[in-house]
């Protein structure tokens, strides 16, 4: 299987997609992350930030920026294999792979009318908060669902593998 072409795109084609879906009325909604071994706190969170808008847009970090922000044993499933499991997800509609750490150029370019991001960020550290809200936009904090983090998920299988 490989990924759905028709939700991976690059920021030029996502930014003319947002373009016409906002002639409809349409409301964009954006949300990053790395991805890695998805979950159901990436589930919800994905389920909840769709439900805020017409589209849903996930900027996906590439393998080089995850190893940047999470580590040199990270990520646990390369880029593609994390884009393909966001495309399967019908809360997903379009996938952009980056290479920053951060998301703001893509939010810069696509100015969404909504941008999520997990409940611990704190509202002054969220990236592109002042971009979102100078066009008139929202950003809204989701809660976690406790105990759901990749992290862990890597520590418990550390745990449960024999040396």
């Amino acid at each position: 299987m490989t990924v759905d072409v028709g939700k991976l795109r690059t920021l030029h084609e996502l930014v003319a997609i947002v373009r016409q879906r906002r002639t409809l009325g349409e409301r964009a909604v954006f949300t990053n992350g790395c991805f890695d071994l998805l979950h159901r706190g990436h589930t919800r969170l994905l389920q909840q930030a769709k439900a805020l808008g017409d589209l849903l847009i996930v900027g996906l970090n590439s393998d080089a920026s995850v190893r940047l922000l999470k580590g040199p044993s990270r990520p646990v499933l390369l880029q593609d294999e994390r884009a393909e499991l966001l495309s399967a997800l019908t809360s997903v509609d379009y996938v952009v792979i980056f290479e920053e750490t951060d998301p703001s150029r893509i939010i810069a370019a696509l100015e969404p009318d909504v941008l999520v991001k997990g409940a611990d960020w704190a509202m002054k550290d969220v990236v592109g908060r002042e971009t979102v809200e100078r066009c008139g936009g929202l950003v809204v904090t989701i809660p976690l669902v406790e105990g759901c983090s990749t992290s862990r998920i890597v520590r418990r299988i550390l745990e449960l593998t024999p040396p």
